[in-house]
């Protein structure tokens, strides 16, 4: 006997949001699946907003409006039973992410939870990430999104340490992350890393998937450093538009996709990781899965 539930996820990030739709396949004697029915990625960049004036726009929060109920309306017609909607650095940092928030909740009747780094680092770390972990390994997973970037380590298959930087790609493009971050990081890796033979990478975000796919690799393969550093290259030898053109990138993927391969470079390089595995897993994935183990 198959019993279906449907779950979604709103995630408001700081370059894009997203309304992922999931079947949850429960069978008895089996492993619960996790089918993707749908996704939709609007590209709202908040972060723009949020990390040079310090506010949402008249302008983008109007978008926002519009866009929930666009997703209100897509969760009605999929049945979903339950859904989260969640907020990260970019509305925690607008002085008026609260009241944009009560405004979408009066006019498109959407809850949204605006949540800290840590508690966006445990969402995506309770996705399934038992399946790719070997226990007797180390893994540095690195979630780059607009505003922020999370940092987990694992060892044995359970979390050692997290931390959550102001560095994440919009900030990059607009020059707003400081040296000193990037020495905070440095150090943070490093001296967390040092106790540990052999670490690999576990990247998180739109653009590391992109990358991955650009790859053509197999899904449980990793991408080596010297390949992230020779496409890092590649993509800088590009203008924006030759980007968007020739390699076929979203116009807001095409500015992003630079900064991020930046960070999981430097993450790889300070931590000593030969290699980057790139699972298809963000925060939408978590938020499913934390909602139906009762994480959340």
């Amino acid at each position: 006997m198959i019993k279906i539930k449907k779950y979604a996820a709103i995630d408001i990030g700081s370059n894009a949001m997203r309304l992922l739709v999931v079947n949850i396949v429960e069978q008895e004697g089996k492993e619960t699946q996790f089918n993707k029915s749908s996704l939709v990625r609007v590209p709202i960049r908040l972060g723009q907003d949020a990390f040079t004036v310090g506010e949402i726009t008249a302008e983008n929060s109007d978008r926002m409006i519009d866009a929930m109920k666009a997703f209100n309306l897509l969760m009605k017609v999929h049945k979903v039973e339950a859904y989260k909607a969640f907020a990260t650095s970019a509305m925690r940092e607008a002085y008026n992410g609260k009241e944009v928030v009560a405004l979408i909740k009066k006019k498109a009747d959407i809850k949204i939870e605006i949540i800290d780094g840590k508690k966006e680092a445990a969402i995506i770390a309770s996705t399934d990430l038992h399946h790719l972990l070997k226990t007797d390994k180390t893994y540095l997973f690195v979630d780059v999104g607009g505003g922020s970037t999370e940092f987990t380590l694992f060892s044995d298959g359970k979390i050692v340490t997290s931390r959550s930087f102001k560095v994440g790609t919009v900030r990059l493009l607009n020059e707003m992350v400081h040296d000193v971050v990037w020495e905070e990081i440095e150090k943070w890796i490093k001296t967390n890393t040092a106790d540990f033979d052999e670490v690999s990478l576990i990247g998180s975000g739109g653009n590391i998937n992109k990358l991955f796919k650009m790859s053509g690799k197999m899904q449980d393969k990793p991408l080596s450093y010297l390949y992230i550093n020779s496409q890092y290259a590649f993509l800088n030898s590009l203008t924006y538009n030759q980007r968007i053109s020739e390699l076929g990138l979203n116009p807001d993927r095409a500015d992003v996709i630079i900064p991020a391969v930046r960070i999981y470079l430097n993450a790889m390089k300070w931590s000593g990781a030969r290699n980057i595995y790139v699972p298809k897993i963000g925060l939408s994935d978590g938020i499913v899965k934390a909602m139906y183990f009762g994480k959340i």
